[in-house]
């Protein structure tokens, strides 16, 4: 069985070297939609609580709302360093309250304090996907994860093998001591 969340990420980004109305910088409001799997978990008579999928999303995933999505090679990235150096808020501006924590993987690179993504291919719906999956994958147990963006849209489904012990209270994953980080529920 699956339980099933969406968020909404606001950013803008370009397709650096594409032919067309994309490789101009625009905006998008896109809609992850998640699909976590596993059973029942009888305690809680559900897989996963919804709100908690959105929070353990959203603690990695708040890096690309309201941020600036550019590939690594696209030279506005530059740039627009230099203009955030001249404002004096590349390393952030205390105002700015709505970052994640800073990442690094193979596929993409987030700066918090600048509200920058760089990612190594072009931001499409289908590349989103695949950054996705890769910072969640060992948090839920996704089953499947569609991205949309304006008229764009993909979705992947992945096979499920990971064990993620859960509490009976609140069907939460229970931490490295097996321990509910929400209702601080102990395991036996």
């Amino acid at each position: 069985m699956r339980s099933i969340a969406k968020l909404d990420l606001q950013y803008a980004h370009r397709f650096y070297g594409f032919q067309g109305e994309a490789q101009y910088l625009h905006g998008h409001t896109g809609v992850l939609t998640i699909e976590v799997e596993d059973t029942v978990n009888e305690g809680v008579n559900m897989v996963y609580p919804c709100n908690e999928i959105q929070k353990v999303a959203w603690d990695v995933l708040k890096n690309f709302d309201h941020a600036l999505i550019l590939r690594e090679d696209d030279p506005l990235l530059p740039a627009i360093l230099d203009v955030y150096e001249k404002q004096g808020i590349k390393n952030g501006h205390p105002q700015n309250k709505m970052k994640g924590e800073a990442f690094h993987t193979e596929l993409a690179t987030a700066y918090p304090d600048a509200r920058l993504v760089v990612t190594k291919e072009t931001m499409t719906v289908e590349g989103m996907i695949k950054i996705v999956y890769d910072l969640l994958k060992d948090k839920l147990n996704i089953a499947k994860l569609t991205f949309t963006s304006g008229v764009n849209a993909a979705c992947a489904e992945f096979k499920t093998t990971n064990s993620i012990d859960r509490c009976p209270l609140c069907g939460i994953a229970l931490n490295e001591e097996g321990v509910c980080p929400k209702c601080g529920y102990r395991k036996a």
